[in-house]
């Protein structure tokens, strides 16, 4: 019988002291598996440093692209930045000159490989990788993360699929428009699943948190264990332990607060107990482990 196993990851993992310190909680005191990191956001040392702290904390590549500031100079890079040196936050049209445009994908590139390379002075272990706004969706994006963490030992990938029925069931809500996200997405999710498998990148079955982001709460997150299909689930969450401006600027309707609140909840770590539900990172995955 195919067990129920869930991925618990906090996304963002040094955007801000608050993101930080809530990782480091969540981990210690709930359960909390693993972190995404960005690695040329603010507070990024200050993860590093806690992560060296947390021995079984698995921590990742939150690959940032959009919405945040380049590892490498701004003029190495400049037809990613903006006037002011940061990322475009038009994802449709980055998304464009990422397929279209030869000297932008060799830019895309080279950044790329700058946040790999980021990531292995850390000496952290690399658990797995992601990109911000799920932006490894993209086929180029896909393609390069890819081939250039295949350098730096990269074996899992987050899939962002999640199966619209359970998802609706759960929030309580009307399953056609998450029925129509899910249609939207998946040629994109499709051939993300295509590239790990022949390029033996494990991935996650499902995940929770597309469609409910910013809103991971208890209540919720305890109607998803009750929905969780058998196989590999990540649940992925936005935690903070308080408000700062970094987090206002960019989610400003999140619920931070509430989501550790749901990561350190007992009655959340007793459904998954009395559910069967192994709590695992990526690492833990068929094929990565023995």
């Amino acid at each position: 019988m195919n067990p129920k196993r869930l991925i618990l990851t906090a996304d963002d993992f040094g955007m801000a002291v608050a993101v930080n310190e809530a990782v480091e909680c969540g981990h210690r005191e709930g359960v909390l598996t693993t972190a995404s990191l960005m690695v040329g956001a603010p507070a990024a040392a200050d993860a590093v440093e806690r992560a060296r702290r947390l021995a079984r904390l698995r921590v990742g590549l939150h690959v940032v692209l959009v919405e945040g500031r380049p590892v490498l100079p701004a003029d190495r890079v400049p037809d990613l930045v903006d006037g002011d040196g940061a990322f475009r936050t038009d994802l449709v049209r980055s998304g464009f000159a990422f397929f279209f445009r030869p000297g932008v994908r060799a830019q895309l590139a080279a950044e790329i490989r700058a946040q790999f390379e980021a990531f292995r002075a850390t000496g952290l272990p690399l658990d797995h990788a992601n990109a911000h706004n799920h932006m490894h969706l993209h086929p180029t994006v896909s393609r390069l993360i890819l081939q250039v963490g295949r350098e730096f030992g990269l074996a899992a990938v987050r899939l962002p699929f999640e199966p619209p029925g359970a998802s609706a069931r759960a929030a309580g809500c009307s399953a056609w428009s998450r029925r129509l996200t899910a249609t939207a997405l998946a040629p994109w999710t499709g051939l993300l699943r295509s590239r790990l498998r022949r390029a033996r990148v494990a991935h996650n079955d499902f995940v929770f948190g597309l469609n409910d982001s910013g809103r991971m709460e208890e209540s919720l997150v305890l109607r998803q264990l009750a929905c969780l299909p058998r196989g590999v689930t990540e649940m992925y969450f936005h935690i903070a332990t308080r408000r700062c401006q970094t987090l206002e600027r960019h989610m400003p309707d999140y619920r931070h607060q509430e989501e550790l609140a749901a990561l350190l909840s007992d009655r959340v770590r007793k459904s998954l107990r009395n559910k069967g539900i192994e709590p695992i990172a990526f690492g833990d995955l068929p094929g990565l482990t023995g």
